[in-house]
């Protein structure tokens, strides 16, 4: 049983009067103020801040790539998270910049970086589950203790930032392939067309996006008898990372971590957690619009609007980690503005209730 931690509404509440006094008219600063407010129940009090962000990468590799699906071969996982290990990838060195605790979980990649080497990889655990999923056009993409296995590696990972007093959790990801995964986990539980919602990954190009669309569909058919539950979609077509992501996701929703959600593999995990639990969207903050078409199905569904919208394909946790700038501002508006009172500023006559600004 999934026990989601409770938001405090009182705080909330508490927080919305105190925006309604701010000089500035009613809901002008938009999802900035949403924001406040939500983080406001969040840490259950009137002016919440961040200090402490923690980025985890859940890298592994999947089968389905043997068909053709990415621009990339499967041994760019393996380099890519050695990459991330000596800080040269886009999300190390955003993390660098927002002063953010980062880690690279190794859950499935296909060959162990760490064996027959002495040199040490800075940041990085070892979570093998095994060495990469499988290719779900053949059988599940996981087993079940597969899956379990994964999804406890995210939960560590929300531990760990606990442990060190996190207030912040994005979780990132890493596999060549899991673009395919994460479309077939979208298009089953959102009824979506896959050849509506099919993208172009790593940059495929037309004849392979095609392949690509055609590769999904396979898969579903071959295991549409299993594909009964979210559970059941993550293992069949899923992947070991995202399986991680599911994992994370639904740790800081029952301890009561604010997350925020990254791309369209991000967002594929988060659908299966709210389908699971719908109260954990409440815990979730959606950083970014990709240029995949399947994430805005997971919007739609879940009846979300993103902070920003910057074209990004990267993945990897990139998206995320740009919002916490603008996550902090939000805190910082929230608090050190005047009020009308304070500044000796007119206030508007319009009765608009506080609640309009979410």
């Amino acid at each position: 049983m999934i026990r989601v931690k409770v938001i405090s509404n009182k705080a909330q509440t508490e927080a919305l009067k105190h925006q309604a006094l701010l000089t500035k008219p009613q809901g002008s600063l938009g999802q900035l103020e949403a924001i406040a407010v939500q983080l406001a129940g969040h840490q259950n009090q009137v002016y919440p801040n961040i200090n402490a962000p923690w980025i985890s990468i859940f890298a592994a590799d999947h089968g389905v790539a043997v068909e053709g699906v990415s621009a990339f071969p499967s041994v760019v996982t393996q380099e890519m998270v050695k990459n991330f290990s000596m800080g040269g990838a886009a999300i190390t060195v955003l993390a660098k910049e927002n002063q953010a605790h980062f880690e690279v979980v190794d859950v499935g990649v296909l060959h162990d970086i760490t064996e027959g080497g002495q040199r040490s990889f800075e940041h990085l655990h070892s979570f093998r589950v095994a060495e990469g999923s499988f290719n779900f056009l053949q059988q599940p993409a996981m087993s079940n203790e597969m899956m379990q296995k994964s999804m406890a590696a995210g939960c560590c990972a929300v531990e760990r930032a606990l442990e060190l007093e996190a207030d912040l959790f994005i979780a990132g990801e890493m596999g060549i392939g899991n673009t395919t995964s994460a479309t077939a986990m979208i298009a089953q539980i959102c009824n979506a067309s896959v050849d509506e919602i099919v993208g172009l990954g790593t940059g495929i190009n037309p004849v392979q996006k095609q392949l690509k669309a055609e590769v999904i569909k396979k898969g579903l058919h071959k295991h549409s008898a299993l594909l009964t539950d979210p559970l059941e979609v993550l293992r069949c077509v899923g992947g070991l990372e995202i399986a991680a992501l599911v994992g994370a996701y639904l740790a800081c929703a029952e301890k009561g971590l604010t997350m925020v959600v990254d791309g369209m593999i991000a967002c594929a995990a988060a659908l299966v957690v709210c389908e699971m639990a719908p109260e954990a969207k409440g815990w979730m903050i959606f950083g970014h619009q990709s240029v995949e078409p399947a994430q805005q199905r997971v919007f739609e569904r879940l009846d979300v609007r993103p902070l920003l919208d910057l074209s990004l394909r990267l993945g990897e946790g990139s998206g995320a980690a740009l919002c916490i700038p603008v996550i902090k501002m939000a805190c910082a508006l929230h608090e050190k503005m005047a009020t009308f009172t304070e500044a000796g500023v007119s206030e508007s006559d319009t009765d608009l209730k506080p609640e309009r600004v979410l």
